[in-house]
């Protein structure tokens, strides 16, 4: 069997260095190693890798891996690539196997696997092989509440530009890419302008904060605060029960199903009576950083006829004492590019506002997660999305958060769902091109 090796190397990253490396290579097949501290490949791994390729056709294989962890080794199972999974932190393993065709790369310094296994997939399948393939030193420990806003760090800005230029090409090579002008969006006028919306459960630290920080919303308009009361078993129905019933703008729902995740929760509170022109995320651990945050949100909607609103957050602990990397503004959204590059990036930002009635026609899907990714990419798809770059909220990082600590089965769980949401989008948004 004759394939050609390219081992790893940090500039790999790099356009030139990584397009030297492959005009050296004349075999059909190139083995890639993608990661640090990789064990060789045994011979015969390979040719599995090699029969599975030609057999299925595929531009990439890849496969599971071991983490070789000083008790010994543990399987790391990967997930099945679709037309979604275009994240540039795709986890592929520790080696690729690619079918060796011609590629020209973009010109740069931190893209360059990215732009060549993202040109391979729109020419060919990419196949996942569910069988450990590699041996892979950890090299990264932190947990998934560490690791999950390297993409919005600001120190990394350069990086992410070139991420969102490559990703752009792809898009147009696929007839995937929005180029008409969004659609702005006149919302209903209601008696109640704007509602805040706390889905909570087992809350019972952090709820009365929550509910606080939206009753000192300084506002000429009237609002109210609907909390969805999710079946909670600890003190949390009694503290929102007993604010209720001192403050009449404070709206205690408890659902008749059971089977609610989050989703599910906010479309309670927007089909309900109570709810407002304008609907306004606030989770049960989080607060609003100031008494203008409401203010300040319904503003961008009357000032620019938003479907949707999306502001900034600010990273801090339980104490709300901030921590990095502080501010996450995604300030990679641009009014031209945004709508395209947000199909890249795991998240749009907090607070997240919408106009009810449009929530209303294009419902949030019932999960605990992705479910406001899923809408703000549908409605970005046709409406304006306001961006506020100023922080307005403050996202509290602690040990209970339902994100802190994931093992590696949900951490897969959730990119699978995510690139499942993008697939879906990407999908429409081909289809619309035609």
């Amino acid at each position: 069997m004759n394939i050609d090796i390219i081992n790893y190397d940090p500039q790999l990253c790099r356009s030139s260095f990584l397009s030297d490396r492959l005009s050296r290579c004349f075999s059909d097949y190139i083995l890639i190693y993608v990661r640090p501290f990789v064990a060789q490949i045994p011979t015969d791994t390979i040719a599995r890798m090699v029969i599975v390729a030609h057999d299925s056709e595929a531009n990439i294989v890849y496969g599971d891996y071991y983490d070789a962890t000083p008790e010994g080794k543990t399987i790391h199972r990967t997930i099945d690539y679709q037309l979604g999974s275009v994240r540039d932190d795709f986890d592929f393993g520790g080696v690729l196997l690619i079918r060796r065709l011609p590629i020209t790369l973009m010109q740069t310094e931190y893209a360059a696997l990215y732009d060549l296994r993202l040109q391979l997939s729109a020419r060919g399948a990419v196949v996942h092989i569910p069988e450990p393939l590699s041996i892979v030193g950890l090299n990264d420990t932190r947990t998934s509440g560490e690791k999950q806003f390297d993409y919005v760090n600001p120190n990394s800005s350069n990086v992410q530009l070139e991420m969102e230029q490559v990703f752009t090409a792809h898009l147009k090579r696929i007839d995937a890419q929005l180029t008409h002008l969004p659609e702005t969006y006149d919302a209903e006028e209601k008696e109640v302008t704007a509602s805040v919306i706390i889905p909570v459960l087992n809350r019972e630290r952090t709820i009365a904060d929550a509910i606080q920080s939206a009753l000192m919303q300084q506002t000429s308009f009237p609002f109210n605060i609907i909390v969805v009361d999710n079946h909670s078993t600890d003190r949390t129905s009694d503290i929102v029960k007993s604010i209720a019933q001192t403050d009449n703008r404070v709206i205690h729902i408890i659902p008749e199903r059971t089977d609610l995740g989050i989703g599910g929760c906010w479309m309670e509170a927007v089909n309900s009576q109570y709810c407002g022109t304008y609907a306004v995320q606030l989770d049960s651990d989080d607060l609003y950083q100031s008494s203008n945050t409401l203010k300040i949100i319904i503003d961008k909607f009357k000032e620019e006829h938003c479907g949707m609103v999306i502001g900034s957050y600010t990273l801090t602990d339980i104490n709300c004492q901030p921590i990095s990397p502080g501010l996450i503004a995604h300030r990679e959204w641009t009014d031209e590019n945004g709508r395209n590059n947000a199909l890249r990036i795991n998240g749009l930002g907090a607070p997240r506002a919408f106009a009810t009635d449009l929530l209303r026609m294009l419902p949030m899907p019932n999960t605990s997660y992705g479910e406001d990714y899923a809408i703000g990419l549908r409605i970005s798809r046709q409406y304006k999305i306001g961006r506020i770059f100023d922080s307005l909220y403050l996202c509290r990082r602690w040990h209970d958060n339902s994100d802190a600590n994931l093992d590696t089965e949900r951490v897969n769980r959730n990119n699978h769902y995510k690139d499942f949401i993008r697939s879906i989008e990407i999908a429409a948004r081909k289809h619309n091109n035609k």
